[in-house]
């Protein structure tokens, strides 16, 4: 939290410096597309597809270097923008400093870009210190991965090196986010199922959800699917809502607010930095 009035005015401003990145602001298009999943739930399988599937329609022989993933998709959570927006290095910044930053920074990603940029995250849709994680306003489609969460424990256990039981636990806490780096802020997720509700709950953005396991069951068919499906172009009134196509029941509010279930509410900084169970990338 601010310290005073005063401090928060500053921040304020120096947020705030170029009105055409504003969160929601019609000067900068819907350009962003998610891709978005829970930890190790295959956000870089999907994102080696994708730049092999550009490789591929560009004429470019081989495959896709793992380490070079830059160059077709980019990481919300990379500092740098946030670094710009706060006017001071990012791993100076309090949690509630990164929220507030956190709208701006997602549409500068996209203001510039001719065409949609694809981003990774593993941000759940959510208010932290009430300023969105996922800026819908710049946001054209999505991409959700979801795994079976018996697999996520397993799997990020080993990530990890945490036991399971602390890995389990974890994915339950309403309040969890991944632990800031070097080169990356934090990135807010709360419990696994808070998490895939969330993103399933999006009424007036397409958000096309795939299973891991069926990547790995039917990997033809399922890169057909993630490759053959272009993001809707219509807007609310015009665009099809995902609940509908789903058939799932959005909840009531705002189409930006997620389900809460167990009692899970938007992450408050102050109690995040005391309680708050948190895990490395």
């Amino acid at each position: 939290m601010f310290a005073d009035a005063e401090t928060a005015a500053a921040a304020d401003a120096s947020l705030s410096e170029e009105p055409a990145a504003r969160a929601g602001s019609n000067a900068s298009a819907d350009k962003a597309m998610w891709i978005a999943s829970y930890l190790v739930s295959g956000g870089a399988w999907v994102r080696v597809f994708l730049h092999n599937l550009m490789r591929e329609l560009r004429g470019e022989a081989g495959a896709q270097d793992i380490n070079g993933l830059h160059a077709w998709t980019g990481r919300e959570s990379l500092d740098v923008a946030f670094t710009r927006r706060l006017a001071k290095p990012a791993r100076e910044a309090s949690l509630a400093e990164i929220a507030r930053a956190r709208p701006l920074a997602q549409a500068d990603l996209v203001a510039n870009a001719e065409r949609p940029v694809l981003l990774k995250t593993h941000n759940a849709i959510a208010n932290v210190e009430g300023h969105p994680t996922i800026n819908l306003g710049v946001t054209l489609a999505a991409v959700y991965l979801l795994r079976n969460p018996l697999d996520v424990a397993v799997s990020y256990a080993h990530h990890s090196g945490h036991e399971g039981d602390h890995v389990i636990a974890f994915m339950a806490r309403p309040q969890a986010m991944n632990d800031r780096t070097e080169r990356h802020v934090y990135e807010y997720m709360g419990s696994w199922s808070f998490h895939v509700a969330s993103w399933m709950s999006v009424i007036d953005r397409p958000v096309l959800i795939l299973r891991y396991e069926d990547l790995l069951s039917q990997p033809e068919r399922s890169s057909a699917r993630r490759s053959r499906t272009p993001p809707s172009r219509r807007w609310p009134g015009r665009r099809k809502s995902a609940a509908s196509t789903s058939g799932r029941r959005p909840p009531s509010g705002s189409s930006a607010r997620a389900r809460r279930g167990n009692g899970e509410r938007p992450c408050r900084s102050s109690r995040s930095r005391r309680s708050s169970p948190r895990m490395g990338r």
